[in-house]
């Protein structure tokens, strides 16, 4: 039988990020050999080995914390050192820091003992240049032969790319067997109450590298928080710290910021991950949407191409230094891919939003004949077959078969569980094509631009045919099917697809209350989140990575729409769900994690190869912070909308420092629901507010 080559697991793999680099290690600290442990650089793995010994023995770990927004700090024992007693008498903390083009390591050895200790500390490192694809497909480089050069120094290069460890005041072992295991050794002697500290540092040269490190500085104001759950509090801490290490920007174009997707798989330009995440993350200020907007426009289809899934208008899904292959599956992407169906409507939508946020005309301007062309491709190219509905499919062989957000290739499936056949009619799709219709008619009427009748036309023939064509009967009444097939056919399975529709002004009033019913049975509600498909549905798994799992980000935006609409009770379910998630990994939030029921085991099962941190599930925790306070900024209308989900079950909450036209504002709401806000500018009026919401239309 072939052996199968197997994703590497990463749940309990502990990560430092300051892109475009990445830091994978054990929960001891050391960084092994195998699976996808190593540093990483902008798609290539630049360390493979990182062994910390003393006297040729691995210390003892004993626990492990964070050490500032893009460092971690491990602590060990060498209990064979020291005095002969059951108490410890030599330590060993190891902080690892990753910057921009390398980390560095700082290892303190310290001694209680009662004699001198005399001791040889180690460094076993290795590089193997691998690619990320292959790492992701379970295979390794061969350990390349090291060049010892000046003291303390050792380098590696190949294709571009030069790696270089240097260990200050370090002994280097690179000669015979050790030409591919190159050793950093320090002598030690410690006298009793001392102790030594040594250093390291890895810096990678990378001239061919299509991202780089952002501007610093956090690029978004920092709001302060205070909040009876303080839950949200930790988890906006640990989100904004993990957001800041993810920025990235263009080597062209460095003031232009945009969040890389994720660690360790995705760390670059992703079309869909990156405009969710600065769409969350506007009510810090809108300068990120603004890059991650022109960083995207600047890439925009120009010209139909089947190989890359370019067309004219179309936003990019991914950018990569090289092609992109997973051999198993006959992934093969472009360097640049364009095969999203969601990326150029959550594009309009972001700069609809962003404007409705205070993002000044100045900056709208440049960025509307981008617009016209993304709507022309709504228009011209996301309906091939002209029936109505945005559809997608893979003609090449070798893309991605599922374009939308589920885009794993068993991720549209029907209630009995066969899998739809491409191409496909996503449902939340068509909701984002109606609302970019509207908002960007909006855009058009409001900058004095032609074309706004044709798509709010577009929009109402829309809606008339998706509530024709998509709603079935379930198990618990009416349901939005998850897609339509190749043959038009409802994909009937019960997804958290229908939840993305709320807000997006496809469904009517009814119909977003029968949504939000069934987004609050226990099918869906029952984990620590929302599950992506119901446990009535034969394809439902736990870890299934899109069949039943629960995924932050997924679960952050169906509160939202919820929370906007007015659908308390179901809203602050998942809130729950998600702040108790987030206290069970220690408030990072991985990618996603198992859809298990809550009684199961009292806290949520690990998707074993779910990365962290990932920019949409860090900026999940903005977006509930927006929906506890109930802030709904319209800047162009002059007004903001308050209409929190914090109060009486959720507790009082403020935040300052938030941002709306600019100006830094305060909202708080007090025990009973009432929420106040100060600071805002006088061109902005709060309408009267209902004391007690129910429901609001969308």
């Amino acid at each position: 039988m072939s052996e199968r080559h197997l994703q590497p697991l990463l749940h309990d793999l502990v990560g430092v990020v300051h892109a475009p680099t990445s830091a994978l290690g054990d929960a001891a600290g050391q960084i092994r050999p195998h699976g996808v442990q190593g540093v990483f650089h902008a798609d290539a793995r630049v360390l493979s080995r990182a062994e910390l010994r003393l006297d040729d023995r691995e210390p003892e770990a004993l626990t492990r914390g964070s050490a500032g927004p893009h460092g971690a700090r491990f602590v060990a024992l060498a209990r064979w050192l020291g005095d002969p007693t059951p108490d410890p008498t030599v330590r060993v903390d190891r902080t690892r820091q990753a910057g921009p083009h390398g980390v560095t390591e700082e290892l303190v050895i310290s001694s209680t003992a009662a004699d001198p200790v005399r001791t040889t500390v180690s460094v076993d490192l290795g590089c193997d240049l691998a690619p990320i694809e292959l790492v992701k497909s379970g295979g390794s480089g061969a350990p390349m032969k090291a060049k010892a050069g000046e003291p303390g120094r050792v380098q590696w290069a190949a294709e571009g790319l030069t790696v270089t460890v240097t260990g200050e005041a370090a002994t280097v072992d690179a000669t015979g067997d050790r030409a591919t295991a190159p050793r950093l050794s320090w002598p030690v002697t410690l006298a009793p109450g001392q102790s030594a500290t040594l250093r390291w540092r890895l810096a990678v040269t990378d001239p061919k590298a299509v991202v780089t490190a952002a501007p610093p500085g956090p690029g978004w104001s920092e709001p302060a928080v205070r909040a009876d759950d303080r839950r949200l509090v930790r988890l906006l801490d640990r989100s904004l710290a993990d957001l800041r290490g993810l920025r990235l920007a263009e080597p062209a174009h460095p003031e232009d910021v945009f969040l890389g997707a994720g660690v360790p798989w995705f760390l670059t330009l992703f079309g869909r991950d990156s405009l969710w995440a600065a769409r969350m993350m506007l009510p810090l200020g809108t300068d990120l949407a603004a890059g991650t907007l022109r960083v995207l426009a600047r890439r925009q289809g120009t010209r139909v191409d089947p190989a890359t899934g370019e067309a004219p208008g179309k936003i990019l899904h991914e950018l990569r230094r090289h092609e992109f292959t997973l051999a198993d599956n006959g992934l093969r992407l472009p360097p640049a891919y364009y095969g999203t169906v969601d990326a150029t409507m959550l594009w309009v939508g972001l700069l609809h939003d962003a404007w409705r946020w205070g993002l000044a005309a100045d900056q709208v301007e440049p960025l509307l004949p981008h617009l016209e062309a993304a709507l022309g491709w709504l228009g011209e190219h996301a309906d091939p077959d002209g029936d109505g509905f945005v559809e997608y499919v893979d003609t090449t062989g070798h893309g991605l078969a599922n374009q939308g957000w589920k885009d794993s290739g068993d991720a549209v499936r029907f209630r009995d569980g066969s899998l739809a056949r491409s191409p496909i009619v996503l449902a939340e799709v068509q909701g984002y094509a109606y609302q970019a219709a509207v908002n960007g008619a909006d855009l058009l009427d409001a900058f004095g631009r032609p074309g706004a009748d044709r798509w709010r036309s577009y929009a109402d023939r829309l809606a008339d045919r998706f509530r024709g064509a998509f709603w079935v009967d379930g198990p618990y009444g009416p349901q939005p099917a998850l897609a339509l097939d190749r043959d038009k056919r409802p994909v009937d399975s019960l997804t958290s697809n229908i939840g993305h529709l709320l807000g997006t002004g496809l469904l009517s009033d009814a119909e977003s209350a029968q949504v939000a019913a069934l987004l609050s049975t226990e099918a869906l509600a029952g984990g620590f989140g929302l599950r992506t498909m119901s446990t009535d549905d034969a394809g439902f798994s736990p870890l299934s990575y899109h069949c039943g799992s629960i995924w932050a980000h997924d679960t952050a935006i169906v509160l939202g729409g919820l929370a906007r609409a007015g659908h308390r009770a179901a809203a602050l379910r998942l809130a729950d769900g998600l702040l108790t998630a987030a206290e069970a990994f220690d408030y990072r939030l991985p990618e996603l994690y198992g859809g298990d029921d809550r009684a199961a085991l009292g806290r949520p099962v690990p998707y074993p190869a779910a990365c962290h941190p990932q920019a949409w599930s860090a900026a999940a925790a903005v977006l509930l912070l927006q929906a506890g306070l109930g802030v709904y900024p319209d800047v162009p209308a002059g007004r903001v909308d308050l209409r929190p989900l914090a109060g009486p079950e959720l507790g009082a909450l403020t935040a300052e420092n938030l941002k709306i036209a600019g100006t830094r504002v305060t909202v708080t709401v007090d025990h009973t629901g009432h929420p106040t806000l100060t600071g805002l500018a006088t061109t902005l009026t709060i309408p009267t507010q209902r004391t007690t919401p129910t429901h609001q239309p969308t």
